[in-house]
């Protein structure tokens, strides 16, 4: 029985109540909360229906629990009920209601863990987003690791994400990408301290561009480097989601904050804002009172010459995708971005949208990088930064996406390359990802030896009752409530926690040889027990899969 079959047992049990006087309720709720308790002895599951439905069923909590208490001890797969303190359900499982689990992970795969907890909603989900003059960099891999996962993990819970990358494309730091580039390909070093671009992937870039156009450095000064500037964003691009690519990061729409100003969406901002009343002038200047709804100024749309500011610009942003019908759109930004919490939300609020429904900010702690004990802090080509390719090149796609993951956002994180480099249990993707491989390796093993799990029909729950099987089939029984709250809070670092502990039950597990084996020894032909503990270890073996797949990690077979 699953936490949530026990959970509709539970609701089901008061529905029941109510259908026939015995409970009176005006409405009742359209979800129980089960959980395990933090003392085994307490039951396998507790509820504390009893104390939520007290005061709308006008009944003392323990009296109401002593009457769902009745009912629940005669429905299937529940073997015992006691209450505690106040009205608290404590559940027992019958056995091999527990060792049911194990089948139907195997039968429903890939989709275990999935649910439609965030069903209807339409996310938009934007990530990474950088400017198209230069290598992505550590703080965006962060973010690519952790959005990409995010975005699986909101999938999962039933929302249709839309993954997006804001192309920074517009201002003056495209022309000084152009005039950089310019200078390169003409052999002259580009100056310091006037905002060029320096890096030795400027020059490399310039070579590149020049082979495939030749004559541009024939061109006049100004044709040049508006030659360079629309040659070299493509290119640079391109190579921005090669990288991401290789990362295993994918965006679904490539937005050009260009495409903004051309369509003329910048330029009505400030009449589009004005229907909510917020918008006025000053000095000149239009002028956003987000000071209204909690910012700590207002801000400028509109200067006093005419020119619309970058903020007008993340108004039109924020405008389009709500036109386009996202809610909520989700905006995840580098540690230098915190100012932008407070005016992002309330923009939403000054477009008369729910600044607590349907606009998030979260914002990402910096990274460093280490090896040797001494900080990586330069990168061949890009200078004075380390790159989302030097971190592939040092580390890996795996080690690298995990390590980013299983650490929260908001704190500062640093990546030892040693460490996450070496094959052992202390290199936590290390030791998930062998976890899987060893469950592959022991049914390689069982097809070896001629025997498989059997069918569906023939298994018996009732065998998998050690109590190493029993933590291994609670862990499983927890990866859906795992993965519904990872989604819902916006904290993909709960997965990597959750896997660690699943594999180190699962280890647990194996290290029984004599009480828990699994393979036959010698002449000994497979017993229906043998084939259990394959359906135990081919659910332990999905969910390890199905976890690191939300976080875009493979699983390995063999290692």
């Amino acid at each position: 029985m699953t936490p949530e079959q026990l959970s509709q047992a539970v609701l089901d049990t008061v529905h029941a109540a109510v259908a026939d006087g015995a409970l009176t309720l005006t409405a009742v709720p359209e979800a129980v909360t089960v959980e395990r308790p933090k003392n085994r002895d307490h039951g396998d599951y507790a509820t504390n229906v009893a104390l939520q439905l007290t005061k709308a069923a006008g009944m003392p909590p323990r009296a109401l629990a002593e009457l769902l208490a009745e009912r629940l001890r005669r429905v299937d797969g529940i073997a015992g009920v006691d209450i505690a303190g106040p009205g608290f359900l404590n559940l027992r499982l019958a056995a091999g209601a527990a060792g049911e689990l194990a089948r139907t992970i195997v039968e429903q795969g890939a989709a275990y863990g999935r649910s439609q907890t965030f069903t209807g909603q339409n996310v938009n989900l934007e990530f990474v987003s950088a400017n198209p003059t230069g290598p992505l960099h550590l703080g965006h891999t962060r973010w690519a690791a952790v959005g990409d996962a995010l975005g699986r993990l909101l999938e999962a819970a039933g929302a249709d994400v839309t993954r997006e990358f804001y192309i920074n494309d517009a201002g003056n730091q495209m022309n000084n990408f152009g005039m950089s580039l310019a200078l390169r390909a003409n052999g002259q070093e580009v100056p310091e301290g006037q905002g060029l671009y320096e890096g030795a992937y400027v020059k490399d870039l310039a070579q590149a561009i020049l082979a495939e156009h030749p004559v541009l450095t024939s061109l006049p000064e100004e044709a040049q480097v508006e030659a360079f500037r629309t040659a070299g964003y493509k290119m640079q691009l391109r190579l921005q989601q090669e990288s991401l690519e290789k990362f295993r990061t994918r965006f679904d729409v490539w937005f050009s904050e260009k495409t903004l100003h051309e369509s003329g969406a910048v330029e009505g901002v400030a009449d589009r804002l004005a229907e909510q009343g917020h918008v006025f002038e000053q000095d000149g200047a239009v002028w956003l009172r987000t000071t209204d709804f909690g910012d700590d100024k207002d801000r400028v749309i509109v200067r006093s010459n005419g020119e619309r500011t970058y903020f007008s610009a993340d108004c039109a942003y924020y405008l389009d995708k709500r036109d386009r019908g996202f809610s909520p759109c989700i905006y995840m930004l580098g540690a230098d971005h915190h100012g932008y919490v407070g005016r992002l939300k309330a923009l939403a609020a000054c477009s008369g949208d729910d600044p607590e429904k349907d606009i998030e900010v979260l914002i990402g702690q910096f990274v460093k990088i280490v090896k040797d004990g001494q900080e990586v802090k330069l990168s061949k080509r890009a200078g004075n930064i380390v790159t989302l390719d030097d971190v592939i090149d040092l580390i890996g796609v795996d080690a690298a996406r995990y390590a980013l993951a299983r650490s929260s956002v908001d704190n500062e994180l640093i990546l030892d390359v040693n460490l996450l480099t070496t094959n052992a249990p202390e290199n936590p993707v290390w030791y998930v990802q062998y976890a899987h491989a060893r469950t592959c390796a022991i049914r390689r093993n069982a097809g070896d030896l001629g025997f498989d799990k059997g069918p569906a029909e023939d298994f018996d729950p009732k065998l998998l009752v050690h109590l190493r099987e029993e933590e291994l089939l609670a862990a499983l029984a927890d990866f859906p409530r795992i993965v519904a709250q990872a989604a819902g809070l916006r904290e993909v670092h709960k997965v990597a926690h959750y896997l660690e502990d699943l594999a180190k039950k699962y280890h647990g597990w194996q290290s029984e040889k004599k009480d828990c084996r699994i393979l036959p020894i010698g002449d000994e032909k497979p017993t229906e027990l043998n084939r259990a503990r394959l359906w135990l270890l081919e659910a332990t073996q999905i969910v390890l899969r199905n976890g690191l797949d939300l976080l875009g990690v493979s699983a390995p077979e063999r290692m």
